[in-house]
């Protein structure tokens, strides 16, 4: 595999926007057998894993849920992909496409991007090991 084929990262979790992380996420620990790993100090994130795969929750004002299948809600989950140097993968999604997106909440831990079509996906060093 040639370096331009390299991939960027590796992904390390999926998030869920929610209006109560805790309990959105202790209903996900039951049904799938997770348990927490990461809580903000403010209760707006709460991560679990099973080992293998993370899933955050992540508390959203003015949360609307989905009405599956009716067409124009808002974002609902994004990728989060784990790098070991954020200004390295940075480059690489850039060159595959993506742009930085304006507001950037945590950049020494996460870099908010987004995809040739304007999702928004972060690269983070949380989880890569």
């Amino acid at each position: 595999m040639t370096h331009a084929d390299a991939p960027v990262g590796r992904l390390g979790a999926t998030s869920i926007d929610c209006p109560d992380p805790a309990e959105l996420a202790d209903f996900y620990g039951r049904l799938l057998g997770m348990r927490r790993v990461v809580e903000s100090p403010d209760g707006g994130v709460v991560a679990i894993t099973d080992g293998a795969h993370i899933l955050a929750m992540m508390r959203v004002a003015d949360y609307v849920p989905p009405a599956w299948p009716g067409p124009g809600q808002r974002q609902q989950m994004h990728l989060d992909v784990s790098v070991t140097d954020l200004d390295d993968a940075v480059a690489g999604a850039q060159r595959l496409g993506a742009r930085q997106a304006e507001h950037q909440p945590q950049p020494a831990v996460w870099r908010v991007m987004l995809d040739p079509v304007g999702h928004p996906f972060c690269l983070t060093t949380v989880g890569a090991d």
